[in-house]
């Protein structure tokens, strides 16, 4: 008697509670107006490049002829019967390749990636529902943070999208991205933001949005919209054997790009002239801060604007014009993103104390960035050598030839000619042929210099930081001693 009367009971209760939950579940978003009023402004971009006939053919020969063997009678035969491959030029091929953009402006700016028109000799935009493409110019591009500029002449009145607010998206938001992806145009996918601030090794300004709207190849250049239906991001890089794994470039970075561009400027960056490095939990540990936040000074380039301004190596940046820095890659932008010519503030702590510097930035140029390859040292012995095993590592004073073959100006530091495997400084990516130049910010000059430092302040502290000459780098590198071998 009492089952049949709980069961009823019971089923109404569960009936209720799903009813509740039902309720209560957030409803997905009608995007239906959006896409009809921000569609019309997305457009797809074709482009044809001219590439020299049979240069992968040429390149693929040449490689096994250089390794000799059978295949050069083959490769003989070849040419004898078909002629040289790709030598003394040959016909050009052309090679055509599609992506997205969007019309900032109604007289015909449109915004795209930089690799979807790079070295393009013609592009053409095609308009939602207009089969005819119109022929579009490059106004400029910034290869370092992948966008470029275009604009289709005789043209006004054009559908236009605006750019959001990036900095205030949060993730979770809703966003959705249209674009041309393998062809076919004008996909709309939805989905949310996954991620900010994502660093994918794409650039020196990494700071994308990630989002699981479905992007492919063919969207790049396309913008990632808000529900507001404004631009928050342009969309760029996918993980390939990824699902749902795509990031847009912010429309606040975007922004200042495009508008260089459209200006008909060169893009200008700050230039602060120094190398850098983040902090991991040893390195504050050595030293003396309170976290890993900032970013860690491994060297300062003569005559540039940081050493004008009297910051040196082993200072940690923590914030710039009052704006706190959590890492080297936050550093970078935010230097950036000044204008060269104008002064900041830079926060530093410097040996435990805190420092205020003025600094007069000079302009970033991407060509001189590249750094040297590595430096062939001259093999030599200097004379009355010490050895020291410290840490795992061995160590020996610097010959004048090796000084000279690394760059120096003068002898210093100590040469590292052994690390143990499995050791704490192996762990730390210390390795034989590092020039140790300071201990815990103080230089050394002699294995003897070096185990004090070590014993001492080391010891008390519990790690040891060292600064390293690495080829044509300088570099920090902390190391624990408790359980140095």
């Amino acid at each position: 008697m009492a089952k049949r009367i709980l069961a009823p009971l019971f089923a109404a209760l569960a009936f209720l509670a799903w009813t509740t939950m039902a309720q209560a579940r957030i409803p997905l978003p009608d995007i239906t107006e959006l896409v009809d009023k921000d569609g019309p402004a997305v457009v797809n971009i074709s482009t044809t490049k001219t590439i020299k006939a049979q240069e992968g053919a040429r390149d693929l020969m040449e490689q096994f002829r250089k390794r000799g063997g059978p295949m050069d009678d083959f490769f003989d035969q070849f040419e004898k019967h078909f002629g040289p491959q790709g030598r003394g030029g040959g016909k050009g091929q052309k090679q055509r390749s599609m992506g997205s953009g969007f019309v900032i402006s109604a007289d015909g700016y449109i915004v795209t990636n930089n690799h979807v028109v790079e070295g393009a000799d013609e592009i053409k935009v095609q308009f939602k529902n207009n089969e005819k493409g119109l022929p579009a110019k490059i106004i400029g591009r910034d290869p370092e943070t992948d966008l470029a500029l275009l604009k289709i002449e005789g043209k006004s009145n054009l559908p236009y999208l605006e750019f959001g607010d990036s900095g205030k998206i949060k993730v979770g938001e809703w966003v959705l991205a249209i674009g041309n992806p393998f062809g076919l145009d004008n996909t709309v996918t939805l989905g949310i933001v996954s991620a900010k601030g994502r660093i994918i090794g794409a650039g020196p300004f990494d700071n994308f949005i990630q989002t699981d709207a479905s992007i492919n190849p063919g969207n790049s250049g396309g913008p990632l919209i808000d529900l507001d239906g404004k631009v928050v991001g342009i969309n760029t890089a996918i993980v390939a054997s990824g699902q749902g794994i795509g990031f847009a470039i912010p429309s606040n970075m975007a922004k200042d790009v495009i508008g260089q561009l459209r200006d008909g400027k060169k893009v200008q960056r700050g230039w602060l002239g120094v190398t850098i490095q983040d902090i991991d939990e040893n390195t504050a540990k050595a030293l003396g801060l309170e976290n890993t936040k900032g970013s860690l000074i491994t060297s300062v380039i003569d005559g540039q604007p940081a050493a004008k301004a009297g910051i040196k190596t082993g200072d940690v940046i923590t914030a710039v014009a009052n704006q706190k820095i959590d890492n080297s890659n936050d550093l970078l932008r935010r230097v950036a993103a000044i204008r060269p010519g104008e002064s900041i503030e830079l926060s530093i702590t410097r040996k435990g104390s805190p420092v205020t510097v003025s600094v007069t930035l000079g302009e970033r140029d991407a060509k001189k960035l590249a750094l040297n390859g590595p430096n062939q040292n001259d093999e030599g012995e200097a004379d009355g050598d010490q050895i020291a095993s410290v840490l795992g590592l061995s160590v020996r004073g610097l010959t004048a030839k090796e000084a000279k073959a690394l760059g120096m100006d003068k002898v210093q530091g100590v040469l590292i000619t052994e690390v143990g495997d499995g050791s704490e400084a192996e762990q730390a990516d210390v390795r034989p042929g590092d020039v140790i130049l300071e201990v815990n910010q103080r230089p050394v000059s002699s294995p003897d210099d070096f185990k004090k430092v070590v014993a001492e302040d080391g010891k008390k502290k519990g790690v040891v930081m060292l600064l390293i000459k690495r080829q044509s780098q300088t570099v920090f590198r902390t190391v624990p001693i408790g359980e140095s071998k």
